[in-house]
């Protein structure tokens, strides 16, 4: 086990044979976090739709919260007058806070980037709010979450060469002053490796930020709008050269297919809406594809979302059942698929951990095929063929 900082330490438990995937620990100060782990979304310190003990009863270890939204609304400073963010949100496990970077890409309509930080014009009221590594820092150490993670500039997928590197060269810059303005030890700051899909990019960013010595390093701006398979080559080329013995997050990256891609590269930690927006929009994930809901195919089957799956949803509903909650605009529908996809994605991580000390992709992917399907033409061994 090897201790990343004050507050934290990560232990690589099996590996694979031959490859780079590992399951290990990660030990924060709200408990342990198997990975490789999968981060259900609390945006607003909620997981929309589901209860902390439904998310907590789906295996799920930690959460993610937002700083840019939670910044607005309520305020970082009552959050903190009122215990805190786990207390606040009546979650007693890890959390982590992303930085407020990635509203840089996916608000672009609404902010002005320059090397001092960013400024945001407010989705609630119109305000202007400027956002930068002192007060991304000021925002997290006052929400309290086990992991905090540094300001950085997410450019879009497509970005040409000279925009990804403007924003590496900011993200480096950032994180430096993130170091110096972040001020609880109880809380593991990682530093985030940016480039967009120019691998030389990729690794100066990276050799950049590991001489910071960060306790634990994300790769960001990836399933921003770039091909699937330049994602998949950038994580190969660029997770093994990241420090071994610190956990390794791919931020904002959830489909089950991009998930084993990534593990069997190497990284630890993943974060996605899809469950529960997708559950919110009649959507269940099963582990041969995806099923809507709304289709009239559902209307008179009996069985439920996936057999075999031991989710409340699943053990008490039909199909039919909750293709009615949809149609008659429930509530409860989205509720009930939201909780089966986040025991989906859950069990899904689980079976991964499971079979990283063999190796054993070929049984991975026939018990979950709907993880093979953008790999419809490349090999078990990752090789692109034509």
């Amino acid at each position: 086990m090897v201790r990343c900082g004050r507050m934290l330490t990560f232990e690589i438990i099996e590996s694979e044979p031959a490859g780079h995937a590992r399951h290990g620990r990660l030990v924060t100060p709200h408990g342990e976090i198997r990975t490789p782990a999968f981060m259900p979304i609390g945006t607003r310190a909620t997981v929309k739709g589901v209860w902390p003990d439904q998310v907590r009863d789906s295996g799920a270890d930690i959460l993610l919260a937002n700083t840019y939204h939670l910044g607005q609304r309520p305020g970082a400073e009552l959050v903190a007058e009122l215990g805190g963010l786990h207390r606040f949100m009546g979650w007693d496990r890890p959390i982590l806070t992303d930085s407020g970077g990635y509203q840089v890409f996916s608000l672009a309509e609404l902010n002005r980037i320059t090397d001092e930080g960013v400024t945001f014009r407010s989705h609630l009221d119109g305000q202007y709010i400027h956002l930068d590594p002192r007060s991304s820092m000021r925002i997290q150490n006052q929400l309290g979450a086990d992991i905090i993670m540094a300001f950085d500039q997410c450019p879009p997928g497509q970005s040409d060469r000279a925009v990804a590197g403007q924003a590496v060269e900011r993200t480096v810059r950032w994180a430096e002053q993130c170091r110096r303005h972040h001020q609880r030890s109880d809380q593991a700051l990682f530093g985030i490796v940016q480039g967009g899909v120019y691998h030389d990019l990729r690794r100066t960013c990276a050799e950049r930020l590991i001489e910071l010595d960060f306790p634990g390093y994300a790769v960001g701006g990836l399933s921003v709008g770039e091909p699937y398979a330049q994602m998949v080559a950038v994580l190969r080329e660029l997770v093994p050269s990241l420090p071994a013995n610190r956990p390794r997050y791919l931020m904002g990256v959830g489909k089950p297919c991009d998930i084993l891609a990534a593990v069997r590269a190497g990284i630890d930690m993943f974060d996605c809406v899809l469950p529960t927006r997708n559950g919110r929009n009649a959507c269940a994930f099963t582990a041969t594809g995806t099923m809507k809901l709304r289709n009239e195919r559902y209307r008179r089957q009996d069985e439920p979302l996936e057999g075999g799956c031991p989710c409340p949803a699943c053990q008490k509903f039909s199909r039919a059942y909750i293709r009615h909650l949809f149609l008659a605009h429930e509530m409860l529908g989205p509720m009930l698929v939201s909780v089966h996809n986040l025991w989906f994605f859950q069990r899904f991580m689980q079976r991964l951990r499971d079979l990283i000390p063999q190796g054993d992709w070929a049984t991975m992917l026939a018990e979950f095929p709907v993880a093979q399907e953008p790999l419809a033409n490349e090999s078990l061994t990752g090789e692109a063929t034509e």
